[in-house]
């Protein structure tokens, strides 16, 4: 049975956060980027470097979204994360190469290494620790927060006191 879009997408994505963390790095979905772009993944290692995981469920989708080589000046390593069913030649070789099957997610080839600068990832070290700590203090505390827009950052939480408090 073929799955829709949304299905082959989810499913990729959850086996890719799965490998992730039994590779050691701490995923992050949907996470904005500077430049107005958004990661599907992006993932801190235990060096400290990030990982840009950009997931494809499909040829059309990796033929018709070309703005994965702008990621690329906001992660020191970018891989793409595909089903068993695409063309695995398309993916670029100097990007890594994840595959998803009906058993989870294999990391087939690595990224090649284009380091950041120090400043550029410690900004974006810090962008991603206050993404993933807001998320995690509305999820604790729904009632008590909302996402609002931020020209800093495009989404996150903070306090909203009630009313007579």
């Amino acid at each position: 049975m073929e799955l829709a879009f949304p299905d082959r997408t989810a499913i990729i994505r959850r086996e890719t956060a799965r490998l992730c963390r039994v590779l050691g790095w701490a995923p992050l979905h949907e996470v904005p980027l500077p430049n107005g772009r958004r990661a599907d993944i992006l993932a801190l290692r235990p060096n400290g470097s990030l990982a840009c995981i950009e997931i494809k469920s499909g040829l059309r989708d990796f033929l018709t979204d070309r703005k994965w080589p702008e990621y690329r000046e906001f992660t020191d390593a970018l891989y793409f994360a595909v089903d068993t069913e695409f063309p695995h030649e398309l993916v670029p070789e100097d990007t890594g190469l994840m595959i998803v099957d009906d058993r989870g997610a294999d990391l087939i080839r690595d990224a090649r290494a284009h380091p950041l600068a120090t400043a550029r990832r410690r900004s974006l070290i810090q962008r991603f620790a206050m993404l993933a700590a807001c998320r995690l203090a509305a999820l604790e505390d729904p009632a008590g927060f909302t996402l609002i827009p931020n020209s800093r950052m495009p989404r996150i939480a903070i306090r909203v006191k009630a009313a007579g408090r």
